[in-house]
Order: structure tokens, then C-alpha cells, then sequence
């Protein structure tokens, strides 16, 4: 076998596959507009510094709107950042949200 060859039977494709159909004339536009790593949520801490330390501080909310992230609001701590990274909010926690927007 040579350094660069891939494990498996010579006459099977690859498994990586792309997700862009090549029939769609506005690809290249779309796979552009895609969130970097498809993280379309994400939350960083007020005070800065990795995401995992000081849980109980509050959190930036921000969205990626296409072309860059942008802000959103405030969680109270880690946990509330995030259920809504993931997608959803109980009720006490969206309230806090809209008001520190």
C-alpha cells in the first residue's frame, strides 16, 4: 500500500460525501452563507475566557445571520446559553432573555 492510499476495497467510492448538490446553480452562494462548523447559535462568557469556567456567570447570545454573528441578548448562566444554543428555553429563562436584550 503507498502513503496515501485509504483503507478499504479499491472499487468503493469514498464515504466522504458532499453536502452540495452539484445540479444547484446558487451552491457556491449557499455553502458561503453556511455558519462556520454549522453552528448556527453560539454563546460566549460576558467577562470572556473559555466557555466551561465560572457556569453561574451570565453568557452573550449570538446568531449567524448569514454573513457574520450577531448579538442577540443575554443568558443568566451557562446552562440557559446553553438550552438555547440547542434550540429552546423554558419559559422563566426566555422572559430574562427578551429583557436583556
Amino acid at each position: 500500500m503507498g502513503r496515501h492510499s485509504r483503507p478499504g476495497p479499491p472499487d468503493q467510492p469514498s464515504q466522504a460525501f458532499s453536502r452540495i448538490d452539484p445540479d444547484d446553480p446558487l451552491a457556491p452562494y449557499k455553502r458561503r452563507r453556511r455558519a462556520p462548523m454549522d453552528i448556527y447559535r453560539r454563546h460566549r462568557p460576558v467577562s470572556g475566557g473559555a466557555s466551561h469556567l465560572r457556569p453561574e456567570e451570565s453568557r452573550f447570545l449570538e446568531y449567524w445571520d448569514g454573513f457574520a454573528y450577531v448579538p442577540h441578548g443575554t443568558a443568566p448562566n451557562l446552562a440557559a446559553a446553553q438550552q438555547w444554543a440547542a434550540g429552546g428555553l423554558p419559559p422563566e429563562h426566555q422572559e430574562e432573555i427578551r429583557r436583556n436584550a
